[in-house]
């Protein structure tokens, strides 16, 4: 996958996320998974871009494992507003399936250039 198609993937991954929000009950409890969520997603495209323009390679690995971070978060939030019967389950696995292959994607990446490093 080329680096534009994974900053595209990365922005429609946040989009879906501040779409699924937006269907979080109004609770207390949703309001805070709700602004965790969308900082955690929207946090991977924005962190991505900033890795594609990195001074080093160390800067580069740096930066993909905050990317790397922030979508295993973003991961974690899902899977608790399964668990917590937040949203129906159904509704939900598309979006953590492509949150996973994203993790998986920026895993591999890192695993990759701290190779290219040494």
């Amino acid at each position: 996958m080329n680096t534009e198609e994974l900053k595209k993937r990365t922005m429609q991954m946040a989009v879906r996320v501040l779409k699924m929000t937006g269907h979080l009950p109004a609770s207390p409890q949703g309001k805070t998974v709700a602004g965790q969520i969308c900082r955690s997603a929207t946090s991977v495209g924005a962190n991505y871009r900033a890795a594609l323009r990195s001074k080093s390679q160390a800067d580069f690995i740096n930066k993909i494992a905050i990317v790397l971070e922030e979508a295993d978060e973003t991961l974690f939030w899902l899977e608790l507003i399964e668990a917590a019967e937040l949203l129906p389950a159904a509704k939900l696995r598309p979006l953590m399936q492509e949150t996973e292959e994203l993790v998986k994607i920026f895993s591999s990446t890192k695993r990759s250039a701290k190779n290219q490093e040494s």
